[in-house]
């Protein structure tokens, strides 16, 4: 009987130890989970970021095409009223 129960207390340790194994298995895999996700939205942030300068930048381009664009509007405008000023005197002749 006592070699029955010895055999008993090998047996349950070695489940438990395998069991623990396992485990240890389980939280590893989860960890390395964990870490790749860390790392899919580190590098999802970065371009996230790298976006939104990109985006700043092409703003900036924007509204100095659109004071551009202003600036050659008017000017055409004041050649424009120039022109017709000429022409206005050149009719009266």
């Amino acid at each position: 009987m006592r070699k029955l129960t010895i055999a008993g207390f090998a047996l349950a340790t070695a489940l438990t130890a395998g069991c623990a194994t396992t485990d240890q298995a389980a939280i590893d895999e989860a960890n390395a989970t964990a870490s790749s996700a860390e790392q899919t939205a580190e590098n999802a942030l970065n371009t996230a970021n790298s976006a939104a300068s990109d985006a700043r930048t092409a703003q900036q381009t924007a509204e100095e095409a659109l004071a551009a664009a202003k600036a050659a509007q008017k000017a055409a405008d004041e050649a424009n009223e120039r022109a017709k000023r000429m022409l206005e005197r050149s009719s009266m002749k």
